[in-house]
């Protein structure tokens, strides 16, 4: 690709790298350019003229690169020159490569959501004329020594037949992962990425999730005692020396005597029969000989070997 200026000056390597300042590293002193000559100028001519003829080989409605798009985006352009032809003594354009990092949302081969920041192919042209004779392949090795980064690293956008069947011939990038966007990404493209971790909450302790605590699960193991009165002691009993430890939510009644284990039917039966009757129960029947009605019906139906015992 020709132009009207000298591009051999203006371009000192064969390979020049431009970002959004649009600005060369570094140029040679040439007699035939003006001292005062807008440098940053045609540069933008030649990244303009560059994209409109990428989007044309690609039947692109628009082109995707421009003066002003690398201005107000972080992107990388790298402008292949070619240094042996000289049309007119000022040189010409061969090709371009744009890169940049994007942040991209993309799927794995699992189809789980990835969010990710990799290395973007964006544009990729040579010149019609010019394709086939190695320009593009060292122009892609070039930008991939300059960005440190594999070739199953990168992320292509809405790439062309013609690109996907470069990259399979020279770097053997043939199984694709399917996205739902306009990126491409291939297999092992996922083996040097380090997403982070998922933090999990913390572990909560033991005794923080107890349904009760260590009182109330020894006193579960004790039988439960009957109601009170039942659950007094014959005086004549000795309390145990260690009685079962109680649960705090039971409260400490003075009424209540010390806690037995569980007393059978039988002897709760015989340990009532043997108590002592109430003073006030003395006080009635010494009021009243002949007792009350139920107690003249239970002393009735007793046999006659307990109306002696009274």
């Amino acid at each position: 690709m020709e132009f009207p200026f000298d591009v051999d000056a203006l371009l000192p390597e064969r390979i020049t790298v431009l970002d959004q300042h649009l600005r060369p590293p570094s140029r040679r002193p040439s007699a035939a350019m003006p001292a005062r000559v807008d440098v940053q100028q045609q540069i933008m001519t030649i990244v303009d003229e560059l994209g409109k003829a990428s989007a044309k080989a690609q039947h692109l409605p628009a082109p995707i690169t421009s003066a002003s798009r690398m201005q107000s985006n972080r992107h990388v352009m790298y402008v292949l020159k070619d240094t042996s032809a000289r049309p007119a003594g000022k040189g010409a354009i061969i090709g371009f490569l744009k890169v940049g990092y994007k942040k991209l949302f993309v799927l794995d081969d699992r189809e789980a959501h990835n969010e990710v920041e990799p290395l973007c192919i964006l544009d990729f042209y040579i010149h019609e004329s010019l394709q086939r004779h190695g320009h593009g392949r060292e122009l892609f090795q070039y930008m991939l020594q300059k960005e440190r980064v594999e070739p199953h690293q990168l992320a292509i956008d809405r790439p062309s037949q013609k690109l996907l069947k470069f990259l399979n011939k020279h770097y053997n990038l043939e199984t694709t992962v399917p996205q739902v966007n306009n990126f491409v990404i291939f297999e092992g493209f996922f083996a040097h990425q380090h997403p982070p971790a998922r933090k999990l909450p913390p572990k909560r302790a033991e005794g923080d999730i107890k349904p009760y605590s260590s009182s109330d699960r020894e006193f579960l193991k004790v039988a439960v005692e009957p109601p009170w009165p039942l659950n007094r002691a014959p005086r004549r009993a000795t309390p145990p020396v260690h009685p079962p430890p109680r649960s705090s939510s039971l409260g400490n009644s003075p009424e209540r005597g010390p806690l037995r284990p569980f007393v059978p039917e039988q002897e709760l039966l015989r340990s009532l029969r043997l108590c002592p009757p109430h003073p006030t129960a003395r006080l009635l029947l010494a009021t009243d000989p002949a007792g009350s009605p139920a107690q003249r019906r239970r002393t009735s139906s007793l046999p006659r070997s307990d109306e002696s015992r009274y």
